[in-house]
């Protein structure tokens, strides 16, 4: 799994699930083995800067890095996987994947940090602080000032050290096919640990395996989903018989939770640029037995003239960096540069520039991201109002959460270390003529 997220490029969370779902490990060895991919993901620059200072020289085989990587990780981070057996396995790893002329090297170094690792050195803080924040927490130092610019050093220094692998998941049910109380009965046959939420309709769980297996899951009487993506459909507030548009769809869990919220009246178009994804969409709507949703394969910078002035509501939930998910996934981290944060930010002014033209006077426009970078965020909202005064900010419907909506600036940003979740949602209304 480490391989595939380093070596190809694969989403971290994605391969591990997929690889998961595959494997006839235990329980126990399932959570063993899901703790060292993300902890020797999630913490790379440390590890590889301790094994710089027990290498010969660093232009290793990448294959063997990520071997030497999973085993320092166990003899660095881990405090119940014994020295010899972390060492070992790592050589025999080697062996496996046809390494055998590196199985010495990867034993001599794994040996050298043991014998060393009280030794190691660290960038000072004082002289270095950047550098230093990024090897203690892992976090590029591109990304780092980025984060320092937009938000200060002491928070900036919060979002880098926020980890939140242990959070509960959430689930919400279907509000259209069982009550809270009847839903709260049947989770208290199940060996999941669950509370309620603060959203409408929410639970958080916990000890669960398998969970897309479960056959109330597969009956559709409820969904995964996250905070910030329930916040954003709250914020639409989507009415009954309304039009409206989901533009960044896939996997579909907004444009579904829309139509919940109108009762499964009016229509919902959700639109996805790639046709397997919209197949991800098409399998929530059937497995929540929607009649309202319309997946679609079409791309959203394409302007479509006959919907011009159309919707009640749109709904963009732009391609973003996914800062907000860093504490959650350990991959994304390594993934932004100042280009590619560039880049993202003009695919979203372009996106809203050209989905805008579909709200009808008095109509809604919700822009978010799962970022906590501002140019993706508030400067981004603040450019669109800017560049078009027909549509002006506003305020989140009377049935948005009380709890956020007291917080300052255009637009509401979510913080993980803060808020339990990283997310940017603006309303904006399309003024009346």
């Amino acid at each position: 799994m480490i391989r595939r997220v380093t070596e190809n490029g694969a989403y971290a969370s994605l391969a591990l699930d997929d690889a998961l779902q595959k494997c006839t490990l235990s329980a126990a060895d399932r959570r063993l083995a899901a703790r060292l991919v993300y902890d020797t993901l999630d913490n790379r620059i440390y590890l590889d800067h301790a094994l710089a200072q027990v290498m010969a020289k660093p232009d290793t085989d990448i294959k063997l890095v990520n071997i030497l990587r999973l085993g320092a990780c166990q003899l660095l981070l881990e405090d119940r996987i014994p020295e010899m057996a972390a060492t070992d396995t790592s050589v025999e790893l080697c062996r496996l994947i046809g390494l055998d002329g590196l199985a010495g090297v990867c034993n001599g170094v794994l040996r050298n940090l043991i014998r060393q690792k009280d030794e190691l050195t660290f960038p000072d803080a004082q002289t270095e602080p950047l550098k230093a924040l990024s090897v203690k927490e892992s976090v590029p130092e591109g990304l780092l000032e980025i984060l320092v610019k937009d938000w200060g050093w002491d928070e900036a220094a919060k979002l880098a050290a926020c980890t939140g692998r242990d959070k509960p998941m959430l689930i919400r049910s279907n509000s259209l096919r069982v009550t809270d109380e009847a839903f709260e009965q049947l989770l208290e046959k199940k060996v999941w640990e669950h509370q309620r939420g603060e959203l409408p309709h929410t639970w958080l769980l916990r000890g669960m395996l398998n969970i897309g297996q479960d056959a109330d899951f597969l009956q559709g009487l409820f969904s995964i989903q996250s905070e910030g993506s329930i916040l954003a459909c709250l914020a639409a507030d989507p009415k009954r018989g309304q039009r409206v548009l989901d533009c960044c769809a896939a996997p579909g869990g907004k444009s579904c939770l829309m139509a919940e919220l109108m009762g499964d009246t009016g229509r919902v178009q959700a639109w996805e640029l790639h046709e397997h994804r919209t197949k991800l969409i098409e399998a929530q709507v059937k497995r929540l037995r929607l009649e309202s949703v319309r997946p679609m394969t079409r791309d959203a910078l394409t302007l479509r003239e006959d919907l011009t002035g159309t919707m009640d509501v749109v709904l963009l939930d732009a391609p973003c960096s996914g800062t907000g998910d860093m504490a959650e996934k350990p991959d994304v981290k390594f993934r932004v540069t100042p280009e590619s944060a560039a880049e993202l930010a003009q695919l979203q002014a372009r996106l809203l520039d050209t989905v805008s033209a579909y709200v009808k006077p008095g109509g809604t426009l919700v822009y978010s991201t799962c970022s906590v970078l501002k140019d993706e965020n508030e400067r981004q909202a603040a450019a669109f109002l800017a560049a078009h005064p027909e549509f002006e900010a506003a305020e989140m419907p009377e049935s948005f959460p009380e709890r956020w909506r007291g917080q300052d600036g255009l637009g509401l940003q979510l913080l993980p270390h803060r808020d339990g979740c990283g997310f940017y949602i603006c309303r904006m209304r399309r003024k009346r003529v």
